[in-house]
């Protein structure tokens, strides 16, 4: 599979100011814009909209180097934070992170869940799984920087948790909550058992099992009517 490859075209913003995006993102169709970093002045940018929303809906440009065209300048940077409006596809506002191949950024990543269907909790237990998390933030040199991360589902068992520890991640690659210690080795997915038992859930009912649940409830029921 190829590398995608983002690259847009930018410009230095001089009218700043809440009233100056309002009326760029209202007169010119363009986003309003800053690149941090490595030790330089923030520089205000103005990018085309409909070139960066069109470059979001590629997955990959989240966790990719992207390079951005200032003039005759390229920067390359990788986008930190994105505002888009709450009820319309419009992008109003985006942050960019200059890099360089000898410092580490922390980038979030998303996750790919693979072998959903094959998973022993789904297929032979009747359950579902439970996403917690799409993305981790991890730490790396920009040219470790992966494009997604995979979580393999197959062999999580019924009422089972994958964690951020379980997830094997790429070498030069770590994740920035487990850096906080193991209280931070939080849930990635469960594999959650069906709500109406197995039946609900298209597998047949362990008759057996189910014998012996009833038998140990009514034990539970007797002894609290002795007591």
């Amino acid at each position: 599979m190829s590398t995608p490859v983002f690259e847009l075209d930018v410009s230095v913003r001089t009218d700043t100011g809440k009233g100056a995006s309002r009326r760029l993102r209202r007169l010119h169709n363009a986003v309003p814009a800053v690149l941090y970093g490595a030790d330089k002045e923030p520089v205000p940018l103005t990018i085309d909209h409909d070139a960066i929303l069109h470059a979001t809906e590629n997955e990959a440009f989240f966790s990719h180097i992207i390079t951005l065209n200032v003039g005759k300048k390229k920067e390359r940077a990788v986008i930190k934070d994105l505002q888009r409006h709450p009820a319309r596809p419009v992008i109003l506002h985006a942050d960019f992170l200059r890099v360089s191949e000898g410092s580490t950024i922390q980038v979030r990543v998303p996750l790919h869940f693979i072998n959903e269907e094959k998973c022993v909790g789904v297929k032979t237990g009747g359950g579902r799984i439970l996403k917690s998390m799409t993305e981790i933030e991890v730490t790396c040199l920009p040219k470790d920087l992966p494009e997604y991360i995979e979580v393999d589902m197959l062999e999580v068992e019924l009422g089972h948790t994958v964690h951020l520890s379980d997830i094997g991640l790429p070498e030069g690659v770590s994740s920035v909550a487990l850096s906080h210690g193991k209280e931070s080795d939080h849930s990635v997915a469960t594999v959650q058992p069906p709500r109406g038992g197995a039946d609900e859930a298209g597998e047949d009912i362990d008759v057996e099992a189910a014998e012996d649940a009833g038998a140990e409830a009514d034990d539970e029921g007797e002894a609290e009517e002795d007591s």
